[in-house]
């Protein structure tokens, strides 16, 4: 049954017109309908806009609380069973924010110190981690700190469920972009990387967390090689969710030996028989096969 929308416009008050389309925005969080006030917005919509707007950006310019992050990560009951060590707390060749905002490449690698520092710290060279999980502040150190714990928490939960994975210790890095998870999986060795980090904040979305996938990473990997799922958050995707995507794309990574390009996400696709679909990730939906 099709509803409906009344868009007659009405006047609330002697100032303030409402938009015909007001309705439309009990589907959206973007600014739409916002009504009138002769030629400009009304104050309440105003004042809401120059709040979200500062809210955004908080969360590029407030430093992330690496003390408590790696606090709450050392108390979870998955990190100190299945990671052998506590949570460990680097940082990139970035020293402040601006520097931060003004160069993303030096961003994108560990400095020379927090390098050593992982290199000694790897257990020993007949040790393989299967996945080393990388923690950075990026854009947004609001969403690492709502949202990195809770999410590593649910993550952990499921591979202890899922089967024996080996883990790297979990990096925390301070002032990183994404790549500079690279840096940490070479120098632990490790098979695949998987870094949480802040996304750019929207003036809807202040806290959306991302995470990137990569195998064989190493310093120069290229943003092909790599699986991205994006703004995970209550209000966008859940935590549990984001889980499921990502145990997908770990244990076909772990499969296949790849990553990237070559692997596509279809943890939401099953077959007539209810199993997940077990494919080479080579198709292309360009190409019609008869």
């Amino acid at each position: 049954m099709t509803k409906v929308i009344n868009i007659k416009t009405k006047q609330t008050s002697d100032s303030v017109v409402t938009s015909p389309w007001q309705q439309l925005r009990n589907f959206t969080s973007a600014r739409i309908a916002l009504g009138r006030t002769g030629n400009s917005i009304p104050t309440d919509a105003l004042l809401s806009f120059q709040l979200d707007h500062a809210q955004a950006m908080d969360a590029v310019h407030c430093a992330l609380d690496t003390t408590a992050l790696r606090q709450t990560l050392t108390q979870l009951p998955q990190v100190q069973s299945l990671t052998p060590s506590v949570p460990q707390v680097v940082e990139s060749k970035i020293s402040d924010r601006l520097m931060y905002l003004q160069r993303p490449d030096l961003g994108r690698q560990l400095n020379p110190e927090s390098w050593q520092r992982l290199v000694k710290q790897a257990a020993s060279p007949n040790f393989t981690p299967d996945l080393a999980i990388v923690v950075a502040d990026g854009l947004s150190s609001t969403a690492i700190q709502h949202h990195a714990a809770p999410f590593i928490e649910r993550l952990l939960t499921r591979m202890s469920e899922s089967g024996t994975w080996l883990l790297a210790p979990i990096t925390i890095v301070k002032q990183g972009r994404v790549a500079v998870a690279d840096d940490v999986a070479e120098c632990f060795g490790a098979k695949m990387v998987l870094v949480l980090i802040g996304e750019r904040p929207g003036l809807s979305s202040p806290d959306s967390m991302g995470l990137y996938l990569t195998w064989g990473a190493k310093r120069g990997s290229k943003d092909s090689e790599r699986n991205c799922i994006s703004n995970i958050r209550p209000e966008g995707l859940s935590y549990d969710d984001a889980c499921n995507r990502t145990m997908y794309l770990l244990e076909e990574a772990r499969r296949l030996h790849l990553s990237g390009v070559n692997l596509k996400d279809r943890s939401d696709i099953q077959d007539e028989s209810g199993s997940q679909l077990n494919q080479t990730h080579t198709d292309n939906f360009l190409i019609t096969h008869s």
